[in-house]
């Protein structure tokens, strides 16, 4: 069994050698943050920001979504957890529970409406062990060696600034910690990403793929990853690209 996903995991890693390092190509940055002017754009179309939940919680719950994807990541009482993208806090209430009172969940996103409505909802249902954090496109502004997990569900695809993100977001683990991505396999300006274009750009930051699996009952695939090299500067980090791409910043 473990012969057979090691080789699953080689095997898909491999595949990602087949996404193009590309050069940095000019850009105007005037647009971007000024944290991120020093990090490449991605080779990639970006998707707008979706809704703030991905399904009904009902229909996920249905197919032991959550359950699912929490066994496969081995959390456990008493764990760390970050949950980026919360929404409206479909994982962060689950994971909640999971981890237990002597755990703690810190869920994180962008949009300051969500993170008010999931606020309300923290506080009526009582989860003492969940904190709420304001993220920035650049940087999740986790605290650092920090966390035995982040979670990423449905929502990679949208960083617009993906390469200073987990530039950033990978001090925020402790020793042994690793990022857990949930998504689907189909173009990031329709909001998803194919797994090699995934794993590329996680390797560029020092990333290494340790489980993969392809998951009908989740709606997507689960990926996940530990830190096996030294964080690169930013000025070495090569943009992967997608086939078809030629290596050039899409326009728009």
């Amino acid at each position: 069994m473990k012969d057979r996903l090691s080789k699953s995991v080689a095997g898909a890693a491999a595949l990602a050698l087949g996404f193009v390092l590309g050069a940095c190509q000019p850009t105007d940055d005037s647009d971007r943050p000024a944290t991120a002017r020093e990090f490449p754009l991605p080779h990639r179309p970006v998707s707008g920001l979706g809704a703030t939940s991905f399904s009904t919680e009902e229909a996920r719950d249905d197919r032991r979504e959550a359950e699912r994807v929490m066994d496969k990541a081995a959390i456990v009482p008493g764990m760390t957890v970050a949950d980026i993208g919360a929404g409206e806090g479909y994982y962060t209430v689950r994971l909640a529970a999971r981890v237990g009172e002597q755990g703690r969940v810190v869920a994180n996103d962008i949009d300051e409406d969500a993170l008010r409505r999931l606020g309300a909802r923290v506080e009526a249902e009582r989860l003492d062990n969940v904190s709420i954090v304001l993220g920035a496109p650049d940087d999740p502004r986790l605290p650092p060696a920090s966390f035995d997990r982040i979670f990423m569900v449905h929502m990679y695809h949208e960083i617009t600034e993906p390469y200073a993100f987990l530039w950033r977001m990978r001090e925020a683990l402790r020793p042994g910690g690793q990022v857990i991505v949930v998504d689907i396999d189909r173009p990031t300006d329709q909001h998803g990403i194919a797994p090699q274009l995934l794993f590329c750009e996680f390797a560029q930051l020092g990333f290494r793929l340790v489980d993969f699996d392809l998951k009908p009952e989740i709606a997507g695939y689960y990926a996940q990853f530990e830190v096996a090299a030294a964080r690169p500067q930013p000025k070495d980090i090569k943009p992967c690209s997608a086939p078809g791409t030629n290596g050039k910043v899409p326009s728009g």
